[in-house]
């Protein structure tokens, strides 16, 4: 099982980034996919949950209204769109299950918002 982030980057406030997930090593189609996080310091956090194929969606507070969660089954991917970003987003974002169906993680993707 691999997951492999990419996308991030430092943006100022106000900035747009778009992160992508690709997975392996699964039967993708078949698992709800989410979006973690975790900012230094913090524990991991749940950001957004997307059914397969993709009818349900989920959002934490702290994003709903400036992130949209979407998947491409026929690739095998899990995209974030970020809008209106904050300071407090930046953290390196994973992609998962949902619920954690496999012990590996990724290497996650750095997102850092700053002037």
């Amino acid at each position: 099982v691999q997951f492999v982030e990419s996308g991030g980057g430092l943006v100022q406030p106000g900035g747009s980034l778009r992160l992508a997930c690709t997975a392996s090593g699964f039967t993708f189609s078949a698992y709800a996919m989410s979006w973690y996080r975790q900012a230094p310091g913090k524990e991991r956090e749940l950001v957004t949950t997307v059914s397969s194929p993709g009818g349900i969606i989920n959002y934490a507070d702290s994003v709903k209204g400036r992130f949209t969660i979407s998947r491409d089954n026929t690739k095998n991917t899990v995209y974030l769109q970020m809008d209106s970003l904050k300071p407090e987003d930046t953290a390196v974002y994973y992609c998962h299950t949902w619920p954690r169906a496999f012990g590996s993680w990724g290497q996650g993707t750095q997102v850092t918002v700053s002037s």
